[in-house]
């Protein structure tokens, strides 16, 4: 069936509600290898699925080890997507195209314009969904810059359920409007480090101001999950599950692709965790590994904490006080000193397995930015499109901007298209550091990977 909305090559695309993708993709079945399993590491034995269900939701599970190509969505979960709404625009960015004076066609997905500001509902929704339907009362998780966090909020408000937080003590205390969207949704929300947990207190007794991180807070996470029968954790990025729940902005891509007639040259966007570049690339990046596609596919990560630039591809701990199984991905080390950059989504020290891969194997190349770099590009952004990139969606929309002055010296027609995976909103205090000159481009800590697995 033919995909219905709105269509104009000098706008982009807009998809009927009718249209959104009823499953989900799931590139595993797909990959060119079979992706290393999940170690338990006192065994080094894989992981079983019994073993993952007193953690996460038997659903979650089950699609996590699951070798699907696709998965059905829940008609709960589709009523909930278009609400939100999906499907999401795709749009021309003309006036940045003619202020940069290119002969390229540049588009992104409006990721941005859900509730909470970002592409994490996509995700949220179905797995609230699935802990709701299991009988499970808490959902508990961390966040880094918040957007995670806002969206697990709204879905479990949505779904009647309660949600514990642990937020990275840092981006808490630069974005303090993703908290109080988070509790206005009724979550409860804690500084990690926090005192509610023992790894929280280890790490506040050394240091009463320690900034966190994401490795920590999911450290918190796990052990207040594991000290409570009714919860379970609810993962934003990385794992299997929630790379394929995003593949919904990729599906819907495809058809808006259609709608206008065009291929891309360029696919690019934002990695921290990985799962919103993933799932923008996924369903088209699959034609590749048939080799029936000619898209580059370029994903950005900070350059102060260069995963996938600077790190190995290698087994590591997925948290920071060494609770989780070990997984085979791109890392900096799971005891990383993370910079207290403003893209806090940027500032997990590992990469999803499957992207993982991809990247090792040559099908996603990977480059990385400074701060100051992505704020130039997001400045100029909001000042030709009106709209403010966070943060993370400003490191995709920088290569789209090089790519771009690039064709400009070439005369090259390139169609590039970025996945404007959240707002900045809430992050104006950033842009102001950007505008009066303070921001500063932090150098990575230490990077130290111990080797597991020989």
């Amino acid at each position: 069936m033919t995909a219905k909305g709105y269509s104009d090559l000098n706008y982009g695309a807009n998809l009927d509600p009718e249209d959104i993708p009823r499953r989900w993709y799931n590139i595993v079945p797909d990959l060119p290898e079979k992706l290393a399993p999940m170690l338990d590491p006192k065994t080094m034995e894989p992981v079983k699925k019994s073993d993952m269900e007193r953690l996460f939701p038997k659903e979650i599970v089950k699609q996590q080890f699951s070798e699907d190509r696709y998965f059905d969505i829940p008609e709960e979960v589709l009523d909930a997507y278009r609400r939100l709404p999906r499907p999401t625009p795709l749009i021309r960015a003309r006036r940045f195209e003619e202020y940069l004076k290119t002969p390229a066609m540049i588009f992104f997905k409006g990721e941005h314009v859900s509730p909470v500001g970002s592409m994490k509902p996509n995700t949220a929704l179905p797995q609230t969904y699935y802990a709701m339907k299991q009988g499970i009362e808490l959902a508990v998780s961390e966040t880094g810059a918040g957007q995670w966090g806002s969206a697990l909020a709204m879905s479990c408000s949505l779904f009647g359920m309660k949600s514990r937080i642990y937020m990275v003590r840092v981006s808490s205390r630069q974005k303090p409007g993703r908290k109080i969207m988070m509790e206005t949704y009724g979550s409860e929300v804690l500084e990690s480090p926090s005192r509610n947990t023992k790894i929280g207190s280890k790490y506040l007794e050394s240091d009463p101001e320690h900034p966190g991180s994401l490795g920590i807070a999911i450290s918190e996470a796990v052990e207040d999950v594991l000290s409570n029968d009714n919860a379970r954790y609810l993962l934003a990025s990385s794992f299997n599950y929630a790379l394929a729940h995003q593949t919904i902005i990729g599906l819907e891509l495809e058809k808006q692709l259609e709608m206008i007639d065009i291929e891309p040259d360029l696919m690019t966007g934002a990695i921290g965790g990985g799962s919103n570049y993933s799932g923008f690339i996924y369903p088209i990046l699959s034609r590749s590994l048939r080799k029936k596609g000619e898209t580059e596919f370029v994903a950005v990560e900070s350059a102060a904490v260069p995963s996938t630039t600077r790190g190995q591809f290698t087994y590591d701990f997925a948290d920071t006080s060494e609770l989780t199984p070990l997984v085979k991905m791109y890392t900096v080390g799971h005891n990383f000193a993370n910079p207290p950059i403003h893209a806090g989504g940027l500032r997990y020290h590992g990469k999803a397995p499957s992207l993982s891969m991809l990247i090792n194997k040559g099908f996603v190349r990977s480059v990385s930015y400074t701060q100051n770099k992505i704020f130039e590009a997001a400045e100029l952004f909001a000042r030709t499109e009106g709209i403010f990139p966070a943060p993370e969606s400003a490191h995709g929309l920088r290569y789209a901007m090089d790519e771009a002055l690039r064709c400009k010296k070439t005369g090259e027609k390139k169609v590039i298209i970025f996945n404007n995976c959240g707002h900045g909103i809430l992050d104006l205090s950033a842009y102001q550091e950007y505008n009066s000159g303070k921001l500063q481009d932090w150098e990575p800590g230490e990077i130290r990977i111990p080797e597991y697995v020989k």
